[in-house]
């Protein structure tokens, strides 16, 4: 895979990246000058040189090399709609995804890096987001993990092809990169039931930690190795979890007797995943209407030591739940 300037793709890219950003911006993202130059820049279609859509049955792969012009042409389209898109199908159940543009411009946004930051991103998945990172702040000082070498040997190849080389490693995300510590912002792509420590340990103090946790995004200041603590940020988010995280994000499965109202409103879908193994639903139900539906920025985690919990409103408040320990192993969203 050659540059974008010989990408024969590169010119109607071009085109349809600008729509992307335009239709970003006009959702209310992308307000900082320099991430808009990063989305307008990075061709993410370098990134996602196949991928799946959904199906009757099952998903079906578009391609860059399809040997019908008509398909590669809806192939280059989907690669800048605003939406996720399925890179890894493995048995029929999907297991890796390109994040949807605006969320991913949401969250970056929401890091709020400073010029000469050092940053981790757990998950390398395609590449896309770390390009978008080494846009913004320069390949030295970005590191992205991910757990497979397929993986990271195809973000590479694809880093490569739009022209960045930010440092890429095969490792297992739960235990972040200590030989390229220490961070200053530290971003997830992949859902997680707890915080890891080890990413509070190769953290700066002040640094700021960014990762979904249940239906949502948490972001937390990092105080020292053993401390943190931070709100959600208003936006749904639905990750691939981390790998062998059970219940990472999930909804309980009964729900019987709750008004459908309630079972099909986000934020109550939210509320359930964060206390999952900790109230019945019933219960979370009753909080839910006696708050009078909270929004996620109403909701916050607090890591003190081996402790870990979600609150609502207050961190010492009437209302706690113990978060889960993380699994091993991880896996990008």
């Amino acid at each position: 895979m050659g540059t974008e300037r010989e990408d024969p793709f590169a010119a109607r890219a071009a085109v349809a990246r600008r729509a992307m950003v335009r239709g970003i911006v006009a959702a209310g993202e992308l307000t900082d000058p320099a991430w808009r130059a990063a989305f307008e820049e990075v061709p993410r279609h370098l990134f996602v040189p196949y991928y799946y859509v959904g199906v009757m049955g099952g998903y079906e792969r578009l391609w860059r090399e399809d040997p019908d012009p008509a398909r590669r042409e809806r192939w280059l389209a989907g690669a800048y709609e605003d939406r996720p898109l399925a890179t890894r199908v493995r048995n029929g159940d999907l297991v890796s995804s390109a994040s949807q543009p605006s969320l991913m411009a949401s969250m970056l946004e929401a890091l709020d890096v400073r010029d000469g930051d050092r940053v981790l991103e757990i998950g390398a998945g395609t590449g896309y987001n770390a390009a978008l990172l080494a846009h913004r702040l320069g390949d030295e000082r970005v590191t992205t993990v991910d757990l497979d070498e397929d993986i990271t040997e195809a973000a590479r190849a694809h880093l490569a092809a739009a022209g960045r080389r930010p440092t890429v490693v095969t490792n297992d995300g739960a235990r972040g990169c200590p030989r390229r510590t220490p961070f200053d912002r530290i971003i997830a792509t992949c859902a997680v039931p707890s915080v890891p420590p080890a990413w509070l340990e190769q953290c700066r103090p002040g640094a700021r930690i960014l990762t979904p946790l249940a239906t949502g995004v948490i972001a937390l200041r990092v105080r020292d190795a053993g401390h943190a603590e931070g709100r959600f940020l208003h936006t749904s988010a639905y990750f691939v979890p981390l790998r062998g995280a059970v219940g990472a994000g999930r909804m309980p499965v009964h729900t019987g007797g709750l008004p459908r109202r309630a079972t099909e409103d986000d934020l109550f879908r939210f509320l359930l995943a964060l206390t999952a193994g900790t109230l019945e639903p019933q219960e979370a139900y009753a909080l839910w209407q006696r708050e009078e539906r909270p929004a996620r920025e109403r909701y916050g985690v607090t890591v003190s030591g081996e402790r870990q919990w979600a609150w609502l409103d207050e961190p010492e408040g009437p209302y706690l739940w113990p978060l889960g320990s993380p699994a091993p192993h991880e896996q990008r969203s």
